[in-house]
């Protein structure tokens, strides 16, 4: 026996009905197979509390939320140690060492849930001495070990790394080392290969001996909407890199250089930050895609750099911590920015303070900010101490992870993702196929939000063709895409998406 769904015409998409076995599928699917964690553990809010401290001191660290829910802390002045924090403890416990002594490097999780570690420096020192390495490895949470890759093509520190749509990673800006002011060419990492491979020419106008010039360690390189990477802080200019072409080209110019850079719901960047100078900007900017203009928008309550800025689920930004004017001065507050007011407000104060530390949106809404350096000023000269504290900053709505929804309503196993051709589901006994079109359901994603999330089908990058309300079912959303080449068939593939950095619960289809 069968139950019917109507899913109704939306955005030009056709009209359907889903047809399940009664004994899989409870009435509405279970509300469209239960709101997958519909809310949140009570929590004070606003509010940062500390939790279990890291096993070293570290900054210039690294901070990457896992497919688990936990995060993997690598590097940053502890030599080759890495550790992973558990939100289910609130406990930090050693993990593999990695191959490399690392600080000033990037991680980035791949599409298959692997780690890539990638350059930065190899031990501490006085500038100008300090080693930096080419070098790049791979963690895997399933073995907790770091197995070297491919080299980069060159050295390189205060660079950025950004998982394309295509599931390979662009590394960009940067320079090989703290003497020279060259920023090394552009490239590609292929997890399918385990290969670095230059692609495109900076487009940036301020060169040395006919090579662009490296921007600051205060750089940045945000995903956009349209999946082109937009590079701003080359020193009054900024770039967008277009994966399809493989080339960079020049965009609007900001008014000022910016800290950070977080990717709003609505497809604009929000820029905070500048300098600890007396006197410094507190202003911040948007920069707008399809007009290619940076805007001023708001004024932060203090001069910030060494901060963070973190996109929360509810469309806001918590920007915290910092060096402010005077230089060496620590600042311990926090601050929202609101897209719907285009400011600033205050939220609550850190239990320590942290500058050039890590924030990692979890799983369960809340905020992770790890390590950091406490610089002490002493006349013309500083003291520099490296912190091992981890604190929760807990927002004013807790919103949780994104979930897929499964036939069987407890969000495992076969997932309710459906033949877009035929409304049927894409099942061990009716397999999709490689290129063919699928609709996915789930809960969590922002209304009127321009930012699709990522699609893993098999450990590949899928092409997000539509995202958004499905009809007929308040708060069940609907995401359409292509099955990738690459993926290997089986009776159980695994398919999760990832909405604002956080990965949903995985569920499975079947493909031949």
């Amino acid at each position: 026996m069968y139950t019917s769904i109507e899913l109704h015409e939306l955005h030009g998409y056709h009209r359907c009905a889903v047809k399940l076995r009664r004994s899989q599928v409870k009435p509405r699917l279970i509300l469209l197979l239960l709101v997958l964690g519909a809310s949140g553990h009570a929590q004070s809010t606003g509010t940062f509390t500390t939790t279990g401290s890291m096993t070293a001191p570290r900054y210039l660290h690294t901070a990457t939320l896992l497919l688990d829910g936990r995060v993997l802390i690598a590097g940053g002045g502890a030599g080759t140690s890495a550790e992973l924090y558990d939100p289910e403890t609130g406990t930090f416990t050693p993990t593999g060492n990695m191959t490399t002594s690392r600080w000033s490097h990037t991680a980035t999780l791949l599409a298959d849930g692997r780690v890539l570690i990638a350059g930065g420096f190899t031990e501490e020192g006085a500038f100008p001495v300090r080693a930096t390495t080419g070098s790049a490895e791979l963690y895997d949470p399933a073995t907790g070990t770091f197995t070297a890759t491919g080299n980069m093509i060159t050295a390189q520190i205060w660079h950025k790394a950004t998982l394309l749509g295509n599931g390979k990673v662009l590394i960009a800006g940067g320079a090989s080392d703290e003497v020279s002011p060259i920023t090394p060419t552009a490239q590609l990492f292929d997890p399918a290969t385990g290969t670095f491979a230059p692609t495109g020419t900076y487009a940036s106008t301020t060169y040395v001996d006919g090579r662009p010039i490296l921007p600051t360690p205060t750089f940045t390189a945000t995903l956009l909407a349209d999946g082109k990477v937009l590079i701003a802080g080359w020193g009054g200019s900024a770039e967008l890199y277009d994966p399809a072409a493989g080339a960079f080209s020049l965009t609007g110019v900001p008014q000022n250089t910016r800290w950070t850079a977080s990717l709003l719901t609505n497809g604009e960047v929000l820029f905070s930050g500048g300098n600890d100078d007396p006197g410094a900007d507190f202003g911040a900017e948007l920069y707008d895609l399809p007009t290619g203009t940076f805007t001023v928008t708001g004024y932060l309550s203090k001069a910030r750099v060494g901060h963070t800025s973190t996109l929360l689920p509810d469309g806001t930004v918590l920007i915290a911590g910092a060096e402010t004017a005077p230089p060496g001065t620590r600042l311990g507050s926090a601050e929202l920015y609101d897209p719907a007011m285009g400011g600033f407000r205050a939220t609550g104060y850190m239990a320590s303070d942290h500058g050039l530390h890590t924030a990692t949106l979890l799983n369960n809404g809340q905020v992770l900010i790890a390590g950091g350096y406490v610089r002490i000023a002493h006349g013309d000269s500083y003291d520099y101490t490296t912190t091992a504290a981890a604190e929760l900053y807990t927002p004013p709505v807790l919103i949780p992870v994104l979930g897929l929804f499964s036939v069987s309503g407890d969000g495992q196993g076969q997932g309710a993702i459906l033949h877009a051709s035929t409304q049927q589901v894409a099942s061990s006994s009716n397999p999709a196929t490689v290129g063919e079109a699928l609709e996915i359901y789930s809960t969590g994603l922002i209304a009127g939000s321009v930012v699709p999330p990522q699609v893993a089908i098999g450990g590949q990058m899928a092409d997000v063709l539509f995202f958004g309300n499905a009809p007929g079912f308040a708060g069940v959303n609907q995401v359409n895409v292509q099955v990738p080449s690459g993926v290997a068939p089986g009776p159980a593939v695994l398919v999760r998406l990832t909405y604002l950095g956080r990965p949903s619960n995985e569920v499975t289809i079947g493909v031949k």
